[in-house]
């Protein structure tokens, strides 16, 4: 009874470590628990709180005085005969605050465009773990099925190679493709290992991820192309592709900039009242206060041209952006039309032939119709051939993810 009840918790345990997941689920635990993302979030409340503060004004100051000797009385202190109070505001001219308000107005709308740069750059590291992981499964299913076929064949081989049956050299050949097959084995299960935890870290979460996704799924996702040609591609990319749009934005947001450190040459006003109970020219008189600097020289000439200079270099890195991002577009799709040619000339007949030749070389060496060399060139192939075939569908799926990224909007169909 023990025995059963510790079986079943080590069963429990491993179905509770493996979580079956759709791309789908993927994509909602990414958004809920992604913390690169949460923590980027908060760039943009920080630019909220940016224009809340560029909407608020400098204090107004208040000052007094008393007597603080009275000479002809001989008096400290005479606050009843000598005191006077006064309130000044300072008052902005030249549309300072409307210019530092828009200046954090498009901090923000720079903030939004990092966020969806960095949404689009891990969702598409979501879809290439995602995909990745899937077919380092798919790739480790086939070997473990070819594996535990050649260690049966191999331990036969070494009963009857000790009893002189069969040569040595039989017994060696099959142990190589054992060798490779257990090689391959760990490679896959190393980047399986890796896949996981990525895929962990993306969504945030601590159980290990088990791709479900069905075949039909896949064949959908392997015949879709891209609606449009490149230069079609281009114009949605720079239309769409958040990281040029930045650059973009930062042109704006530069003049922006500018234009502010411009009206901060304009001298402000400074407006107050003041009150003077006896040192004045009336008793308890009340006076207006207007304070203006002199404008003798400009005093953020240094800072308006560094504004200037930086509008200048945005426009420069902007324009090679553009040509950074259309050349990114044309490499990416040639690189995914390359694999989606390679892998349309492997025909599906084509993969249920090696799959139908695979289960006869098997019956017919287990009947003696083949010889041991004919057998293990043949799976010598088949094993590269497996591999190759998922590595192609892999690398095609990944470049269509690639291209989503360039671009940054719906284009497989």
């Amino acid at each position: 009874m023990n025995k059963f009840a510790g079986l079943f918790i080590v069963v429990s345990s491993f179905l509770v470590a493996q979580q079956q997941m759709s791309l789908q689920d993927c994509e909602e635990a990414f958004q809920k628990n992604n913390f690169q993302l949460l923590a980027e979030q908060y760039n943009i409340n920080k630019a909220d709180a940016d224009i809340i503060q560029s909407k608020i004004w400098e204090l107004p100051q208040l000052s007094g005085y008393i007597n603080a000797y009275n000479p002809e009385d001989k008096r400290a202190f005479d606050a009843g005969r000598a005191k006077g109070a006064e309130i000044t505001q300072l008052i902005y001219l030249g549309g300072k605050k409307k210019n530092e308000i828009a200046f954090a107005k498009s901090n923000k709308e720079l903030a939004q465009l990092q966020f969806t740069q960095l949404l689009a750059s891990l969702k598409t590291e979501l879809h290439s773990a995602y995909f990745n992981l899937y077919y380092q499964k798919v790739k480790l299913e086939s070997i473990t099925k070819q594996l535990g076929y050649m260690n049966e064949l191999l331990k036969a081989y070494r009963m009857q190679s000790a009893k002189g049956n069969v040569s040595l050299k039989d017994e060696v050949r099959l142990q190589s493709i054992v060798v490779q097959l257990n090689s391959d084995k760990t490679d896959i299960n190393k980047d399986l290992l890796e896949y996981q935890q990525n895929l962990q870290i993306l969504t945030g979460l601590s159980n290990t991820i088990d791709p479900q996704i069905s075949d039909q799924e896949v064949k959908e996702i392997l015949a879709s192309q891209p609606f449009g040609n490149q230069e079609a591609l281009k114009e949605k990319a720079l239309q769409n592709n958040a990281d040029y749009q930045y650059n973009i934005k930062l042109i704006d947001n530069s003049k922006l900039y500018a234009q502010w450190q411009k009206s901060l040459n304009v001298p402000d006003l400074n407006l107050g009242a003041q009150y003077d109970q006896a040192s004045g020219t009336f008793r308890n008189e009340v006076n207006l206060m207007i304070g203006v600097p002199l404008p003798l020289w400009k005093s953020n000439k240094g800072n308006i041209e560094k504004a200037n200079l930086a509008v200048l270099q945005n426009q420069k890195n902007a324009e090679f952006q553009k040509f950074s991002l259309e050349t990114k577009v044309q490499a990416a799709y040639n690189i995914w039309k390359n694999n989606f040619e390679q892998l349309s000339q492997i025909k599906s007949i084509d993969q249920n032939n090696l799959e139908t030749v695979y289960s006869g070389i098997l019956k017919n060496f287990r009947n003696g119709n083949i010889s041991l060399i004919e057998f293990t060139d043949f799976m010598e192939t088949y094993r590269q051939t497996v591999l190759q075939v998922y590595d192609m569908k892999n690398n095609l799926i990944q470049s269509a993810e690639n291209l989503n990224l360039i671009v940054q909007t719906k284009i497989f169909y």
